[in-house]
Order: C-alpha cells, then structure tokens, then sequence
C-alpha cells in the first residue's frame, strides 16, 4: 500500500470501523490487530468500546508502509 488516501488504507480503515484491529490485520501488522482487538473488547465491557473504534479506523487510514516506500 503506498500511503494515506490510496485504496488499500481505505478498505483498511472500514475494516477497522467494523471491529478494530480488523484493518490493521489486513494491512498485516498482527501485533497492532492485537492490541487494538483485545483493548477494543475489554473497553466495550465498561461502554468505551468506541473510543478504540475510532482510534483503530483512524490508525488504518493513516498508515504508511515505511518499509517498501
């Protein structure tokens, strides 16, 4: 994926907003789907489970893949 806006960080971001941590498994970083899928089910329980959704979709968009750049 080349960076914000393009296509894939799109598909990433609504993946994301789904249930977080589901972008970021598609982008392929696992520990990141992790973190946010696990914090995202634990806050849900005490009704902050939103914050981690908008955090998660907005972390999927603004993804740049630094590695293949």
């Amino acid at each position: 994926m080349s960076g914000q806006g393009s296509t894939g960080n799109v598909i990433s971001a609504i993946a994301s907003f789904i249930y977080p941590g589901l972008g970021q498994l598609c982008q392929g970083r696992i520990m990141a789907a992790a973190i946010f899928f696990f914090s995202a089910t634990l806050l849900w329980l005490v009704l902050l489970g939103w914050i981690m959704h908008i955090w998660a979709t907005v972390d999927a968009a603004r993804y740049r893949n630094t590695y293949f750049a």
